[in-house]
């Protein structure tokens, strides 16, 4: 690659619901912790309460709901067809190290581009899938690189607008029925009938976006106290939360 650009990071995403901090039992943390992806003895959860600034999640017509691919973030450059810089977060990436770099970061590019998902010009972002990343929860038997333009057509959640947008509506979703739209479509195509649940949504606004407002927010199911509770016990947790607010900043 003969040249070296160092691209703009990932924009942090927020969740529409305030997080609080609970501390959990430690020795059923030791056991099941590791699994859960819990680096602490305490859980970030969300609570009913809506992030300020985030209101446009829950009452703007505009707002939509996208499959939060469960992956890692890969941004990529292309010129008149030629890949200029690629990038996972900001550590930049040689498409040329081929003997001791992330060869399995340029097949999911490659698939990418065998596909049509990349640009013969231009910034594209997206996430990148398969067997090396998050335990390949979509049972891929190579890597794909998925850009978020893409996820906003083929993955969004149609049935979002149906439903009132609130905690307890959202809580019942995401628990029972937010299955993956990305393996949906695979399973279809294999003529597999298991499902997978995705990770979680982000909303997207893309009217606010046009307008340099707040356009993009998450929520994942690892958010929500059930997701832990069943294993690991979560003390004085209320979903109505604690009128203390902590930091928004330091949740991931």
């Amino acid at each position: 690659m003969k040249e070296e650009r160092m691209l703009t990071d990932f924009p942090k995403l927020h969740c529409p619901f305030i997080r609080q901090t609970f501390k959990v039992n430690r020795e059923q943390w030791k056991k099941h912790g590791s699994r859960l992806q819990m680096r602490e003895p305490e859980a970030y959860l969300v609570v009913d309460r809506v992030n300020p600034e985030y209101e446009w999640v829950f009452d703007d017509p505009d707002t939509i709901a996208v499959e939060k691919l469960n992956g890692t973030n890969i941004k990529l450059l292309t010129r008149e067809g030629r890949l200029i810089a690629l990038q996972n977060r900001l550590n930049i990436i040689d498409p040329l190290q081929i003997i001791k770099g992330k060869t399995f970061i340029i097949e999911g590019v490659f698939r990418a581009i065998g596909k049509g998902l990349v640009k013969e010009d231009g910034e594209q972002a997206g996430e990148l899938i398969g067997p090396k990343v998050q335990a390949n929860p979509y049972k891929l038997e190579m890597h794909e690189w998925y850009p978020f333009e893409a996820a906003i057509d083929r993955l969004r959640y149609r049935s979002f607008h149906e439903h009132e947008r609130n905690f307890d509506n959202w809580s019942s979703w995401f628990k029972e029925w937010l299955f993956s739209r990305y393996y949906t479509k695979r399973a279809s195509k294999l003529g597999l009938k298991d499902k997978v649940m995705a990770e979680g949504v982000v909303f997207y606004n893309l009217k606010r976006k046009a307008q340099n407002k707040k356009w993009m927010a998450k929520l994942r199911r690892d958010m929500f106290d059930w997701h832990y509770s069943s294993e690991i016990e979560i003390y004085d947790y209320d979903n109505k939360g604690r009128d203390e607010i902590e930091d928004q900043e330091k949740f991931e």
